[in-house]
């Protein structure tokens, strides 16, 4: 976890432990429930918790933020971010009942008490939220029908409320036609590992 903590040197002594739990609870979770693709249980403090963790670099938040993790999987970006900020709370959800299960597991097993799950659609959930957090789910278009009107149009954080999501690739064309403001932040310029050159943050306010 010390690439973690090369960028977080913060950290408390509690969210030092937890962050080094996360390799074994994944690995044992991982035999049993694929979540994480075999080769890249190895690389999971770069390609899955860092790369979470790239949200709070863009946006430290406020203690009380409420967030949704749509599509979380096995709990990416929402439990990295969890850990992080022990004063927001997080609400974890997933078509697939059983990536809820490893989300549940972790979760408790790293003694969350700000994190809530569901197995659930985004688009079936009720309340309303600061943010909108997701990793890799879906094209944009898709993600903001999912959740308008789960935003809060407010900002109590540095930005205003919205939509973060963490995407790669060349976005142009997913883009091009979505008709809302957002922007783009290059996750390599507070990263210097390669995997981050073609990773981007993309915020939509509310």
């Amino acid at each position: 976890m010390e690439v973690v903590a090369k960028y977080f040197p913060d950290l408390t002594k509690k969210q030092r432990h937890q962050i080094s739990q996360l390799q074994d609870i994944y690995s044992e979770w991982n035999e049993k429930i694929n979540v994480i693709s075999r080769k890249d249980i190895d690389n999971l403090y770069i390609h899955h918790v860092l790369h979470s963790l790239s949200i709070a670099k863009y946006v430290d938040f406020k203690d009380n933020t409420k967030i949704l993790d749509v599509g979380t999987g096995g709990g990416f970006p929402g439990i990295p971010l969890a850990i992080l900020y022990p004063n927001c709370q997080f609400h974890l959800v997933d078509s697939i009942a059983k990536k809820i299960k490893v989300v549940e597991e972790v979760s408790k097993h790293l003694g969350l008490q700000n994190v809530t799950y569901a197995h659930q659609r985004a688009e079936k959930v009720k309340d309303e939220f600061d943010f909108v957090i997701t990793r890799a789910v879906a094209k944009i278009d898709t993600i903001y029908n999912w959740v308008k009107g789960k935003v809060r149009n407010q900002g109590g954080n540095d930005i205003w409320n919205g939509i973060i999501c963490l995407k790669g690739g060349d976005l142009k064309e997913e883009f091009s036609k979505f008709k809302h403001n957002y922007r783009f932040i290059e996750i390599s310029d507070y990263f210097e590992e390669e995997f981050f050159e073609t990773k981007k943050i993309v915020y939509v306010p509310a």
